[in-house]
C-alpha cells in the first residue's frame, strides 16, 4: 500500500506558509482571540489546508495547518480539524472558483451580529467600499450580508448557508454572537472581501451608536 498523501505535498508547504502569514497578521489585530477562528486554503479539487482545532492562531506552525477531503475528514492526520470544517468544504464543493476562506471574531463583527441578529441581515447601501466586493463596480448599490443563528451543529448551519447560497451572490456572512465568515479566489481576494466587511460594519455600529440610521 503506498505512503504516498493523495495530494501535492509541495503545494501544501506553499498554501501553510502563505495561511501562517496572513493569520498571525489578523490575530496581532485581535481577529481571533482565545484560539477562535478557522482558515482555509483550496489545495485542490478534492482537499483543502485548514487550521488544526484549538491552536493559537498567533503561533501557528506548519504542523497546525492540517488536510481534509471536501466531506470534512481528515488527510493524512491524526490532528483533529476545526470543528466548522463542513462551512469551509462546502464553499469549496460548490464554487470551484473559491480558492481562500477566512472566518474571524473581531468585536466589530461579533457586536454588529448580535445587534443584527433580529432582523437576520445587515443592510450595506451607498458606501463607496461595497466596490471591494468581486464584481461591484459602483457604490449605489446595497448588499444585505445574512445573520444566522447559531448552532453546534455544522450540517443545520451549513444546509442554511446553502439555502443562502441558492439565493443569490455572496461574499460572506455572519453567525450570531460568532463571527464573520469572508472568501475570494485567493488570499488577496478574501482578505480584501473580510477587510471591506470589517469596515463597513463598523460604520453601520457607529451610525447606530450617534443615532443614525443608514
Amino acid at each position: 500500500m503506498s505512503d504516498t498523501p493523495p495530494y501535492d505535498t509541495h503545494r501544501l508547504r506553499e498554501l501553510a506558509g502563505e495561511l501562517i502569514v496572513n493569520i498571525r497578521e489578523l490575530a496581532q489585530a485581535g481577529w481571533t482571540p482565545a484560539t477562535s477562528s478557522n482558515f482555509s486554503r483550496r489545495l485542490d479539487d478534492r482537499h483543502a489546508a485548514i487550521t488544526v482545532s484549538g491552536r493559537d492562531k498567533g503561533r501557528l506552525g506548519e504542523n497546525d495547518i492540517m488536510v481534509v477531503d471536501f466531506e470534512g475528514r481528515a488527510v493524512g492526520s491524526e490532528h483533529r480539524p476545526s470543528a466548522e470544517t463542513l462551512l469551509h468544504t462546502q464553499l469549496y464543493r460548490r464554487f470551484p472558483e473559491i480558492g481562500c476562506i477566512l472566518h474571524t471574531h473581531s468585536p466589530t463583527q461579533t457586536i454588529a451580529s448580535r445587534l443584527f441578529a433580529g432582523a437576520g441581515h445587515v443592510r450595506l447601501a451607498g458606501y463607496e467600499l461595497l466596490k471591494a466586493f468581486a464584481g461591484n463596480s459602483t457604490h449605489e448599490i446595497a448588499i444585505d450580508v445574512p445573520v444566522l443563528p447559531n448552532s453546534q451543529d455544522m450540517r443545520v448551519l451549513s444546509a442554511q448557508v446553502d439555502a443562502l447560497l441558492d439565493a443569490g451572490p455572496m461574499w460572506g456572512y455572519l453567525i450570531d454572537g460568532h463571527g464573520l465568515y469572508a472568501w475570494g479566489r485567493d488570499m488577496a481576494e478574501a482578505r480584501r472581501h473580510l477587510e471591506a466587511f470589517e469596515f463597513l460594519l463598523h460604520c453601520e455600529l457607529e451610525l447606530r451608536r450617534l443615532g443614525v440610521r443608514s
